[in-house]
């Protein structure tokens, strides 16, 4: 089978292509050229840099497989930066990493893999896609190794794109794929995992906001539940439901740590209060996706609201339209506008969307 596979210069995509090649695919490398490069750049983030291009280049020559360099900077700066920027401006946490992966790395290369004549797309991905034998849907299941499964990041995969995508790592841990880069000697078996969002390798993305925000942001009070002014900001982007330290407050005026309790973009207000009042047992999500079939009626799930939130009992129904209501068992804490709340049974991804 002709298989293009995502590289990113990092071990897991790397390890990704090498077991592709080894099993006897033709395997054709792909990386993504997200920024202007021309001046020698290399500071923008720790993926997808000009170095790492280089990797992915040294890794494809040490498996003998052709690579090439595809220019998406126009599709990121759309689909992933811009929206980045709006989300904070607009008072939500946005989850840049599932943008990129989903609307870009698998809608994108879908479309380039039919221009080489591929029959799939492969990435480093830690999940699995599995075929349901009784009803012939495509499945997303969690990678093996839970301290480094990304489903959560896949939720918004399609069944066009699930039929087409493929995870070579996504059946074994780290350390197995680490160990294997090592056994066949690739360049970049021993090279550190990137942590951050690669855009924003400072980890300042209240600045990078501020710098790229078209009206630039509001200064605005920071009230309690009451509506009592305990502060200023200098603009809600700086801020996250849930978010403790960094809020600037007089502490005559709070008597007990307080909290981000909510944003009011149109009002530029900033809700703060103890962390008691952090707890809420619904939320609303539109653009969902159901991997699975839609429901007619509610059904049990474990609901997972962030990356490391440990996935909690809750109900689900279908709103249509795209839209959906979780009922959680018990209050959770911090549930983010903007984030993905993405629906488990067991493994497997039943569907997700975005927080309201």
């Amino acid at each position: 089978m002709r298989i293009v596979c995502a590289m990113s210069g990092g071990v897991d995509s790397s390890v990704a292509a090498a077991l592709l090649a080894e099993q006897g695919h033709d395997v054709i490398g792909v990386s993504m050229q997200l920024y202007d490069q021309s001046d020698g750049q290399t500071s923008f983030g720790s993926c997808c840099s000009i170095d790492d291009l280089h990797d992915a280049r040294r890794v494809a020559a040490a498996i003998n497989i052709p690579h090439y360099i595809l220019n998406f900077e126009r599709q990121f700066n759309e689909q992933v930066v811009s929206n980045f920027v709006r989300e904070y401006t607009s008072g939500r946490t946005p989850l840049p990493c599932a943008h990129c992966n989903s609307d870009l790395k698998f809608a994108t290369l879908v479309e380039r893999a039919e221009g080489f004549g591929a029959d799939a797309v492969a990435t480093g991905h830690y999940a699995r896609v599995e075929r349901d034998a009784a009803t012939g849907r495509y499945r997303l299941a969690r990678g093996l190794d839970p301290a480094k499964d990304q489903s959560y990041f896949l939720f918004s995969l399609t069944q066009e794109q699930l039929a087409r995508a493929v995870f070579p790592v996504g059946d074994r841990p780290k350390d197995a794929v680490r160990e294997y880069a090592r056994l066949r000697r690739l360049p970049v078996a021993n090279k550190p995992d990137s942590q951050e969002i690669c855009f924003i390798p400072d980890h300042d993305y209240a600045s990078f906001v501020t710098r790229h925000a078209e009206n630039g942001p509001q200064d605005g009070v920071i009230v309690d539940e009451e509506g009592r002014v305990v502060g200023r900001h200098s603009g809600i982007h700086r801020f996250t439901v849930g978010q403790r330290k960094g809020l600037g407050l007089t502490s005559s005026l709070t008597r007990s740590p307080m909290y981000v309790l909510a944003l009011r973009p149109a009002t530029h207000q900033v809700v703060v209060g103890p962390k008691s009042s952090l707890g809420r047992t619904t939320l609303t999500a539109s653009s969902v996706n159901w991997i699975a079939e839609e429901p007619r009626a509610p059904i049990r799930v474990a609901a997972q609201i962030r990356h490391r939130h440990q996935a909690a009992p809750a109900s689900v129904r279908s709103l249509g339209d795209a839209h959906a209501e979780v009922a959680f068992d018990d209050p959770q804490i911090a549930i983010t506008p903007g984030q993905a709340v993405v629906f488990y049974d067991g493994d497997a991804v039943v569907g997700g969307g975005w927080i309201d």
